[in-house]
């Protein structure tokens, strides 16, 4: 599939609600909840057709109006995946994403799936300020918290991608070269002494984690020229467990950030059960960046809209609410 011409215009779903008045929606969303039983459709068809900054405005003058927290009120009101994605979209982006950090290392089992999904796609402002949030909010660095609950190298790999130090530049054409000649000799020695295979694994993360995506690209050119395999393949075939799962989903993003989305959207509906928990996120955490490049990848690679995926998965308010963020049928 093409990849998005550089510089290419991504495109959320939601965008600032015209002619807003915060004081006029915080009184909306106080009467939809008074008495006995709330609106629940008022509730969502608002919260949905509002911006996150919007919706902190709201939450300002909820407190000023009525003396109360607004996200408190929520939570008495709607229950279940209902809310977890109406609290999701009324919380500040990098809180967002730094409460389902925290979530994801919580309890016995960590889910690698969550932290490689954040870490490898944001963009190195959006990492600092999740980083800056996790600390606010959890009174502990994300490093220090991924540190006590990965290990080895893949450990590595997150602690870097948390750092939001990836390169802006353009490409550096020798510099590629040499990158992919790294990549080639990773990857196709996993049969050497071990020795060098530690610092060319070190030198291969490096790459990964702190290479602009513009020169990544041009690295993963120079590999096919290369080698005549493609990258994201090669690690597939010849790596395991987490690191490989890290790298592809890097690999993926550079490539192509919307149409990994997509593929993740994809397999949370697919087959018997859905796991509303990954289609909650990435509707809410893309919503306002690239919601709209996501539906148009969904739809090119499946045959079937994003929206009927939804439409055929879930039901209820929930269905409604994740409609109205989807905006619309391709």
């Amino acid at each position: 599939m093409a990849k998005p011409a550089q510089g290419a215009k991504y495109r959320g779903s939601i965008h600032d609600f015209p002619d807003f008045d915060p004081g006029q929606d915080a009184e909306a969303l106080y009467t939809a909840m008074k008495g006995f039983g709330s609106d629940k459709e008022a509730i969502l068809e608002l919260i949905t057709s509002r911006s996150n900054k919007q919706r902190q405005e709201i939450c300002q003058s909820y407190k000023s109006l009525y003396g109360k927290d607004l996200m408190a009120d929520l939570k008495s009101e709607i229950s279940g995946d209902l809310a977890r994605l109406i609290l999701g979209l009324m919380m500040p982006p990098a809180h967002y994403d730094a409460k389902q950090l925290k979530k994801a290392m919580e309890g016995a089992g960590t889910d690698e799936k969550t932290l490689i999904e954040i870490l490898a796609t944001r963009t190195n402002a959006e990492i600092r300020a999740i980083c800056e949030a996790y600390k606010e909010d959890y009174h502990k660095s994300l490093e220090d918290a991924l540190s006590s609950d990965t290990s080895g190298h893949f450990k590595r790999i997150l602690i870097s991608l948390a750092t939001g130090n990836r390169e802006e530049g353009g490409e550096d054409r020798d510099q590629a070269r040499e990158d992919a000649q790294v990549a080639a000799e990773i990857l196709e020695i996993a049969d050497k002494p071990s020795g060098d295979k530690t610092s060319l694994e070190t030198r291969f993360m490096t790459i990964l984690c702190t290479r602009s995506y513009q020169h990544l690209r041009r690295v993963f050119q120079e590999f096919v020229k290369m080698t005549n395999y493609d990258v994201e393949h090669t690690i597939k075939k010849e790596m395991s467990g987490d690191v490989r799962d890290a790298f592809v989903a890097i690999v993926q993003s550079v490539k192509n950030k919307p149409l990994f989305f997509a593929d993740k959207l994809y397999k949370s509906m697919k087959g018997a059960g859905t796991d509303e928990k990954t289609l909650t996120r990435i509707m809410i955490s893309r919503s306002e960046i690239d919601l709209l490049n996501i539906r148009r990848e969904f739809i090119e690679k499946y045959d079937k809209s994003l929206h009927q995926a939804i439409e055929g998965d879930t039901s209820g308010d929930f269905l409604k609410a994740l409609l109205a963020i989807c905006g619309g049928e391709d």
